[in-house]
């Protein structure tokens, strides 16, 4: 393909895995091609990545979408994760022979889609946003699913397209596009959630809030909040990291960080994960810090690996969580 766009759609479902089955099959009935499907119970949310052309990856959103909001009904809902409906965050992220004001409209032109077709309130973020207040995507999800009905009453929330009142069943769709974003946790040997969430507000760009003072984070580029999770053989907290630009602040960079704050609190780091796909710029970047200068590209990745201790939740392949690596097989 010369032009491909990523979509990258989060849906408020992580533990019914015949759900999640029915959402990708209903992507996979169009052209799209499905690269990931990583669900995580804890979180109750399921990250999928998809590309096409642009038309195709449109198709295979709105399928996901249309799919994601006849099968979850959020009034049950309950996850660590924030979230604001069913198909809770779908955006489109430019790869190859496309560009942002291409993913733009593509993402104004599912929401319109989404509004008039499914009925559902649709909110653009990111450089798709109409409103500056709206690019950013905690700003737009702030509330969350409860508190939804009370923005939709909010003359300054009226949503982009669709109707302004609650659809208790789906609540609302956000949909935009951005650049790659690097979803990446690192794990904590220890349930200590409290100590999560003041590293994370340590090494975040916003930083925190003590009393009037706000305390600038460490990194640029980076949101993080601290998380409980539990997997089948373990519980522990999590340092769960957007890394919205890779070339500001890299993984190396705040596993390092992360790693520093939880010794000075007596506790240990056991490694990190990476929730959907790397770019393969990324991944060579944190190996050759780990590895040396010298490595090939497919060397630093599998350094990579090593250093940020990827395998500690589960297998880490290179050759299924690289995007370059699962576009050159299509």
């Amino acid at each position: 393909m010369d032009r491909i766009v990523e979509c990258v759609p989060n849906v408020s479902e992580g533990r019914d895995l015949e759900k999640i089955k029915a959402i990708v099959d209903a992507i996979r009935r169009t052209r799209a091609k499905v690269l990931s499907v990583e669900p995580e119970a804890t979180y109750n949310r399921t990250v999928i990545t998809l590309v096409g052309e642009p038309t195709t990856a449109l198709e295979g959103a709105f399928a996901c979408v249309r799919a994601a909001c006849q099968l979850i009904d959020m009034r049950g809902h309950r996850g660590e994760h924030p979230r604001l409906g069913a198909a809770d965050v779908v955006p489109f992220v430019p790869v190859r022979g496309v560009t942002m004001a291409d993913c733009a409209a593509l993402a104004r032109q599912l929401g319109r889609r989404v509004g008039e077709q499914l009925g559902i309130p649709v909110y653009l973020y990111g450089e798709a946003a109409r409103r500056p207040e709206r690019r950013d995507l905690a700003a737009v999800r702030k509330g969350e699913y409860e508190g939804l009905a009370d923005k939709l009453a909010d003359r300054n929330w009226t949503p982009d397209f669709g109707p302004t009142k609650l659809v208790a069943e789906s609540g609302a769709a956000i949909i935009g596009a951005r650049q790659f974003l690097i979803a990446y946790n690192v794990n904590l040997g220890s349930e200590n959630v409290a100590l999560a969430n003041r590293i994370a507000k340590t090494i975040r760009a916003s930083g925190c809030k003590r009393g009037d003072e706000r305390i600038a984070g460490l990194f640029p580029a980076v949101k993080a909040l601290g998380f409980a999770l539990q997997t089948a053989d373990r519980k522990l907290a999590q340092v769960s990291i957007n890394l919205v630009d890779f070339t500001q602040t890299n993984m190396h960079v705040v596993y390092e960080k992360v790693k520093e704050l939880a010794q000075a609190d007596g506790a240990a780091v056991t490694g990190s994960e990476i929730v959907g796909l790397v770019p393969l710029a990324a991944l060579a970047e944190a190996g050759r810090f780990y590895g040396g200068a010298a490595l090939d590209d497919r060397a630093a990745a599998a350094a990579a690996a090593r250093g940020l201790g990827l395998h500690d939740l589960a297998p880490f392949d290179i050759e299924k969580k690289v995007l370059e690596y699962l576009i050159e097989t299509l």
